[in-house]
């Protein structure tokens, strides 16, 4: 006979043990899955009817609770720390597309110039799925038998709150990287841009074949100049060789716009992190450039630090 359930409330609820160095979710309150791909995989989940677990799965994730998770074409392995002293073993089974199947999907998104555009671009174009059912196939796990879970905790329901931590997990990894999602259909980033790139028309072919429909001739590039003189001695840099140096008006903007680390340990979003080390290391940084002396001699968590001379 069963102990407790999540939907039962007169049974005592277990607390799971604290977790040390787990994976914690970054987003804030509210949506895990950011852009249209992400969310449309947590819809799959949240189709389950698995009641109050959805919410303790969410709770899982955002307390760290989820130790470790291995992606690989079709499968996804965990660990979820719970009440044991042993973490419990998540495993979902994804079904893969097959070797005829990818290639018919490949044929298909190269004849639509913006999908593979933004694909060899790394990005996921709108409307993907439409071209995957053209091909009577799907992107997301569409039926039962597509998807298949399993965890080692004695929770007779299944997705139990374990599963639905992982899953809401690799929802926020598939935001940072939406080629995982292939990959867990049966093709990596680096197979499907190998597919796709020779029955995509490279830009400089297209621009060719135009010239040559205009009879243009075709452009002749120069053969590089050379002097071993300015190659080792270098040349002399005009003053305003950087341009306007200032300090920019949004923290951290490049790491911003790399995103943030895979599944992320961390107890303080990286990001968030980050703006603040960039917004303190931004005066700093231009007083070295400038060779002026720094306002303060220790930095903010830097250490003591020695006058710059000017």
């Amino acid at each position: 006979m069963r102990r407790w359930d999540d939907d039962f409330p007169y049974f005592k609820r277990s607390t799971p043990r604290e977790a040390r160095g787990g994976i914690k979710a970054q987003s804030k309150r509210g949506d895990f899955g950011q852009s249209w791909w992400a969310k449309r995989w947590i819809t799959v989940l949240e189709s389950f009817d698995i009641g109050a677990r959805l919410g303790r799965g969410r709770s899982y994730a955002r307390r760290g609770q989820v130790l470790s998770i291995e992606i690989d074409k079709g499968n996804v392995r965990a660990k979820v720390q719970g009440s044991r002293p042993t973490p419990y073993d998540v495993e979902l089974k994804i079904k893969t597309l097959s070797a005829t199947d990818w290639k018919k999907l490949a044929e298909a998104l190269s004849r639509e110039a913006l999908f593979a555009a933004k694909l060899l671009g790394g990005e996921m174009p709108p409307d993907i799925e439409k071209t995957f059912k053209a091909t009577g196939l799907s992107l997301f796990p569409g039926k039962p038998g597509d998807l298949k879970t399993s965890c080692s905790c004695p929770d007779w329901s299944n997705p139990c709150k374990h599963i639905a931590a992982v899953y809401y997990l690799l929802g926020e990894e598939f935001d940072r990287d939406p080629f995982l999602i292939f990959k867990l259909r049966g093709m990596d980033r680096g197979a499907l841009m190998k597919v796709l790139r020779p029955l995509t028309p490279r830009p400089q072919a297209i621009r060719e074949k135009s010239d040559a429909r205009r009879g243009a001739a075709p452009k002749q590039e120069g053969p590089l100049t050379s002097e071993v003189s300015k190659f080792w001695n270098g040349e002399n840099l005009p003053d305003d060789f950087f341009g306007e140096v200032s300090i920019p008006s949004a923290p951290a903007a490049l790491p911003k716009k790399l995103g943030t680390f895979p599944f992320w340990r961390g107890r303080e979003r990286i990001l968030d992190a980050m703006e603040t080390i960039y917004s303190k290391a931004s005066p700093l940084g231009l007083s070295v450039f400038l060779g002026e002396r720094p306002e303060h001699d220790e930095a903010p968590g830097v250490g003591p630090m020695n006058p710059i001379e000017s």
